[in-house]
């Protein structure tokens, strides 16, 4: 890989960002008094935006949810996010400021509406590919034709559902033991991964607003959020305990505010361990998994969380400093007590847009005014160790599922210092997995797509980095194995390019998993309009 040369005699920008990310710091680190220690010389001399490349609050950017920016959020200014979504801007990391990219995955959130009851209908028959199915599209014989070398289509799950205008929500999916859920409305369904049959439905009294994105305890236990009425602007501020083995519902409670300025909008989950977040806009709450019972609230002084990120046993606070500037500042803390021991305030104008990891920590940071967005890395001390620096073009969406949440990167991932990033590149061309070493921030290796295509991380499991390869209309997908050094993928399912190709392809903004030899692929969102609909694939052997 060959870096962008620097431009010569190029001061640095205002921010002291610099307008890109660029290669990491050398030395030990230090600047003189006053500069931001995250000075990064730009690529090329900084252009103005167009209309097009004016880049919106993000999920935790200053001004935007989960920034830790003050109360002036509001709903109308999501509403912006969701539209702006649409277009997808791209981070440019060593190249030229940000573009706008084609893509067919980020699709506005319609507005939220209450649901109505939907109930899945059987899975069409799949059968083994004696070329006898009964029609095509949904109703095809999935496996007839299939190729050498191609597996199977195991199951298929569809819905029949009417439900208002904008849809009805069914966002998220776990994958535990023998068993898929995936939630619908006001029902969370459980299906044996074997062969599809339905093995138990939970159901709530109000829309499901929120879930763990994946994430359970060791023996399966999730908390799930929901609304506190049918009306269209009640709160989201329900949570309830939900076992995924024995398929029953545990305790629930009502997430009481933490102060007057306190407001239950844009609400999302975090989990670790035991313990799990309930972050809003401007605070947040932590509850032991287990019992329900209250751990900690924001505090009430100081600069105060309203976001927490968790995972690998460690929470982060991304915290709003109610000082003149209304900095943003990055805060360790206790999973069981809140604690903190260290703290990194950012400069004026910055926020957090995401958290790709914990160990080690890994920030995607944005400054609104000034359109920077770089990714950097801090050490266990929450000081800066690495900013990321590499040709291409990485999405801030970062969608397989579209999930604007702290933590709702789906395609970056983050195992043993390396962050596997896919690069956008524009419609019709093939991408790459770039891998960065979290030390030095350089890029060590790519592994390109093949033509036409395009390749996503999925997870990182003993050693080897699980990507997907995405379906086309006429050729299905692939999951590969990639090793951690480096090299050619495996490919470990190569799904058929027959029939199921294009309901494979076509998934609205998909959930997607590999466990156990097995692939898993969801919808985002349910039309509901009363016609059936796909909700729930799975492929394997």
């Amino acid at each position: 890989m060959t870096e962008l040369p620097q431009p010569p005699n190029q001061p640095p920008t205002p921010s002291g960002y610099g307008h890109l990310p660029g290669p990491p710091q050398q030395g030990n680190g230090s600047l003189p008094q006053g500069e931001n220690p995250y000075a990064q010389q730009p690529a090329y001399p900084p252009q103005p935006p167009t209309v097009a490349q004016q880049w919106p609050a993000g999920p935790g950017g200053p001004g935007g949810p989960g920034s830790g920016s003050g109360p002036a959020s509001s709903k109308k200014n999501k509403l912006i996010v969701l539209v702006a979504a649409a277009v997808a801007a791209a981070l440019v990391l060593g190249g030229v400021g940000y573009v706008v990219f084609s893509g067919d995955d980020e699709d506005p959130e319609p507005v939220a509406q209450q649901p109505a009851d939907a109930k899945p209908s059987g899975s069409p028959p799949v059968d083994e590919g004696d070329g006898k199915g009964d029609g095509e599209n949904l109703r095809a014989d999935f496996n007839a034709g299939r190729k050498q070398g191609e597996d199977k289509v195991l199951w298929l799950k569809t819905i029949k559902v009417n439900g208002p205008g904008a849809g009805v929500a069914s966002k998220g999916q776990w994958v535990f033991g023998d068993t898929v859920a995936k939630p619908v409305g006001k029902t969370i369904t459980g299906y044996a991964v074997a062969d599809g049959k339905e093995k138990w439905t939970i159901n709530f009294p109000a829309q499901i607003c929120g879930t763990t994105n994946g994430k359970t305890t060791d023996d399966g236990k999730a908390v799930v959020m929901y609304r506190n009425a049918e009306s269209d602007d009640s709160d989201c501020n329900q949570i309830q305990m939900i076992d995924l083995k024995a398929g029953k519902a545990g305790w629930s409670k009502e997430v009481t505010k933490e102060s007057a300025f306190d407001a239950f909008l844009d609400a999302e989950l975090a989990m670790t361990g035991d313990t799990v977040t309930v972050n809003r806009l401007t605070r947040a709450s932590a509850f032991r998994i287990s019992t329900g019972e209250k751990l900690f609230g924001s505090p009430t002084e100081g600069c105060v969380p309203g976001r927490y990120a968790a995972g690998s046993g460690k929470l982060i606070g991304i915290a709003t400093c109610f000082d003149a500037d209304g900095t943003v500042e990055i805060q360790d803390a206790d999973p069981v007590t809140g604690k903190k021991t260290w703290t990194h305030r950012l400069p004026k104008g910055w926020g957090v847009s995401r958290v790709y990891s914990l160990d080690p920590i890994v920030l995607h940071l944005g400054n609104e005014a000034t359109k920077e967005r770089p990714i950097v890395v801090l050490g266990p001390d929450g000081q800066k160790r690495a900013t990321l620096s590499a040709e291409g073009m990485f999405s801030i969406h970062c969608s397989e599922a579209h999930d604007d949440s702290l933590q709702g990167c789906a395609t970056a991932v983050v195992d043993a210092g390396t962050l596997y990033l896919p690069t956008t590149v524009d419609l019709g061309e093939a991408n790459e997995i770039v891998a960065f070493d979290l030390t030095t921030g350089k890029a060590k290796w790519r592994v390109p797509a093949g033509k036409a295509r395009t390749i996503v991380p999925l997870k990182a499991v003993n050693g080897q980095l699980i990507a997907y390869r995405r379906a086309e209309m006429d050729q299905g997908g692939e999951v590969l194995s990639i090793p951690a050094a480096g090299g050619t993928p495996t490919v470990l399912l190569r799904h058929p390019s027959g029939p199921s190709a294009p309901i494979e392809s076509t998934f609205f903004s998909p959930k997607i998993d590999y466990v156990d030899g097995r692939f898993f692929i969801s919808t985002y969102r349910l039309m509901a309009q009363d016609t059936e609909e796909k909700l729930l694939m799975a492929f394997g052997k």
